[in-house]
């Protein structure tokens, strides 16, 4: 019998998770789950990894793509930050919202 804690380690450790910084002004993050807030200052992204804040100025979210788990995010970033996931009926899912 395999462990509840074994198996989400082990998730973790199969998944990819690409970043790419170029300049500071465009971010491509694949892996992505939800959008879960954005404006102009902050993005709040749940990944297969965590939640991911990205933080900067004139911020704005240029590719979406739920299906191939790709967003594009423009701007001066200032800030990337991984935490752990939370609880998806405290989070407010942005999607969600947007389909409801």
């Amino acid at each position: 019998m395999i462990s509840e804690e074994y198996s989400k380690n082990q998730l973790k450790n199969d998944t990819i998770q690409n970043l790419i910084l170029e300049n500071r002004k465009k971010l491509s993050i694949s892996g992505v789950l939800d959008v879960l807030s954005f404006d102009d200052q902050i993005v709040i992204l749940e990944t297969e990894l965590g939640m991911l804040t990205v933080k900067g100025e004139d911020l704005r979210i240029n590719k979406l793509s739920i299906d191939t788990t790709e967003v594009v995010i423009e701007g001066t970033i200032n800030n990337l930050n991984y935490s752990e996931k939370q609880d998806k009926k405290t989070a407010g899912s942005f999607i969600g919202k947007i389909f409801k």
